[in-house]
């Protein structure tokens, strides 16, 4: 019996742990982080909650006899792929990293980057006063100081002070449709977006909703990998290699 560790919260995560959970003689625990208060649950063993930074990860994997660990947490998620990092290189685990590709801009697109949240806060107004805020809960309150600009936002979970003045929240989990984006956007008048390169098909349609409105598009790039780190793009490159590992 071997054992794995999938770094969730994603959908890439929740498909691995649902082909891996019909692997022989394969243990697969999920690790969620706690954030959203009720996750979609994927296949085999979760945990929920923090590990305690690299040195409880390391400690965790030690005590469980985690054999190889898979990080498909979101491309955003930099503290944890860091913390993964240095776990594995401390405990000789074996560390793959399941990222999606980033979204590329098409003819008509509008797009902006920023390297950071701060970057795209300090840009935002001279884009647009009608926000369509979509970087995740967490990071709203980075935006409360412009009392100027109008925000929608939309998070799994209600955000938690401060936020900003004019702020209208959207309770929703993706996919979303390009119909549903198109017709949310001429409803609040929204003259800017803003979101994060998280690529994927499940959030892209308002890119696409704002390609058709030639509205600007303000995105945030993703944080690097630890170097030297393998990495691969699909559910079934990751299953393939803990299959051969």
């Amino acid at each position: 019996m071997r054992s794995v560790l999938v770094l969730g919260g994603t959908g890439e995560a929740r498909r691995l742990a649902d082909v891996l959970s019909a692997v022989p003689r394969l243990r697969t625990v999920s690790s969620l982080a706690g954030r959203v208060a009720q996750p979609a649950l994927p296949s085999g063993e979760v945990r929920t909650g923090g590990f305690g930074g690299a040195d409880g990860l390391a400690a965790w994997l030690r005590d469980e006899g985690i054999d190889l660990v898979v990080d498909a947490t979101h491309p955003f998620a930099s503290g944890m792929t860091a913390s993964a990092a240095e776990a594995a290189a401390r405990t000789g685990v074996p560390l793959l990293v399941l990222r999606r590709p980033g979204w590329h801009p098409v003819e008509g697109d509008r797009w902006h980057w920023a390297a950071d949240v701060a970057e795209a806060v300090r840009m935002l107004p001279d884009l647009g006063s009608r926000v369509f805020l979509t970087t995740g809960r967490q990071t709203i309150g980075e935006f409360a100081h412009l009392d100027d600009l109008w925000f929608l936002a939309r998070s799994v979970d209600a955000p938690a002070p401060p936020v900003p003045r004019g702020l209208h929240v959207v309770l929703d989990r993706g996919p979303f449709t390009f119909d549903g984006e198109l017709a949310l956007m001429r409803e609040h008048g929204v003259d800017v977006l803003v979101t994060k390169d998280s690529g994927g098909p499940m959030t892209s349609a308002k890119l696409a909703a704002s390609r058709a409105l030639s509205l600007p598009v303000l995105l945030v790039r993703r944080p690097a990998l630890p170097e030297g780190l393998p990495v691969v793009s699909t559910v079934e490159e990751a299953a393939a290699w803990v299959r051969g590992s």
